[in-house]
């Protein structure tokens, strides 16, 4: 066993999602969102980096003395890690993820019937949103696991750096890692038209060429997933069509309108009585959709989703009024997620006199 999986017996210990390793700082731990050290000395650079090392391999090395910070997982006897290691102010630092050694289906995470949906289409594009920590992996993981689990297909996933392993059940998995095993997600969206996939899963959709193979592949007949960092559907929308030159925008939007066939934006909230729970946005394809994506009017699109909730729609503000009434969280801290927040105080007071 490495010297740093001491830490990681911490952290698996007290249910933590995230371990620092920062020079001039002890470690620390994220438990529901919340920064706690460990009680030990605070981390000079020579110590941290021999941590640190000893769980890269030369490759990984080699990355970060290149460009001063790297991306990789780690597993050791209690769990799976995604792991950022750089440079900072003090000296060297390491942020681990963990990434839970069995993936949790639909059911477990609560995922609405909805959401579920999206796995049973043939083709298309769906996308899963939200700031870096809000579940869009977790959601992703058991959307593939439930293709996995009831049809016969070749998955395909493109991660940086891999996380879920997923096993062969009714499908075939192929998975593969930016940098170990391919050059980028565009080059690897290139290839993967070629290795006859019926789905795609792109860990990260960063820049145009990606965006843009992802779209293609889901016109052409693949089922596609895919992440932005976008915290409503309305502006993962607008970011995927603002992505392209002003000439093209119009191309876009054409070939947008036809593959969407969803948007599940997240965030994850502090639960009443400890734990995490995910507030979901949910954008289902319609022909109003694309017509609303086609005639530029995306502004439009939350009142779509209001007013379609017979079909499992919901804007991310019903969904945290929703998690309030449920007493799965706070008030005040489904406050801190709304879009609309004059709009949520209102509606949370008249959900108050009801109670």
């Amino acid at each position: 066993m490495a010297r740093i999986d001491a830490f990681f017996k911490v952290m698996v210990d007290n249910g933590s999602s995230d371990l620092f390793m920062c020079t001039g700082s002890p470690p620390m731990l994220k438990i529901s969102g919340e920064i706690q050290a460990i009680k030990f000395g605070e981390l000079t650079h020579e110590q941290n980096k021999a941590f640190l090392y000893e769980i890269m391999t030369d490759y990984h090395r080699k990355i970060f003395e290149e460009h001063n910070d790297v991306d990789f997982a780690y597993e050791n006897d209690y769990a799976r890690y995604r792991a950022n290691v750089f440079m900072q102010r003090k000296g060297i630092a390491g942020i681990f993820r963990q990434i839970p050694s069995k993936i949790l289906t639909a059911k477990q995470l609560g995922l609405p019937p909805a959401v579920l949906k999206f796995g049973d289409f043939k083709k298309g594009l769906c996308l899963v949103t939200g700031a870096t920590g809000s579940g869009k992996s977790t959601t992703l993981a058991a959307l593939i696991d439930y293709i996995n689990e009831n049809y016969k297909y070749h998955i395909l996933t493109l991660e940086d750096p891999i996380e879920f392993v997923h096993p062969n059940k009714q499908s075939l998995v192929n998975q593969r890692e930016i940098h170990r095993h391919t050059h980028s997600f565009s080059t690897a969206l290139r290839a993967a038209l070629r290795e006859a996939p019926d789905v795609i899963l792109v860990g990260e959709m960063r820049d145009l060429e990606t965006i843009e193979k992802a779209v293609e592949a889901a016109e052409t007949g693949h089922l596609v997933f895919g992440t932005l960092h976008t915290n409503s559907a309305a502006k993962t929308v607008d970011r995927i069509i603002n992505v392209f030159p002003a000439d093209r925008q119009e191309q876009i939007r054409q070939m947008l309108a036809e593959a969407l066939i969803g948007v599940v934006a997240q965030n994850l909230l502090k639960k009443t009585g400890g734990g995490r729970c995910a507030a979901l946005e949910i954008l289902i394809r319609t022909p109003a959709l694309g017509n609303l994506i086609r005639e530029n009017k995306t502004f439009q699109i939350p009142s779509l989703m209001q007013t379609n909730k017979q079909m499992g729609m919901q804007t991310m503000d019903q969904s945290l009024l929703e998690l309030v009434q449920q007493n799965k969280v706070t008030l005040e801290e489904a406050r801190r997620y709304a879009i609309d927040r004059k709009s949520f105080d209102a509606k949370a007071q008249e959900m108050a006199k009801f109670k």
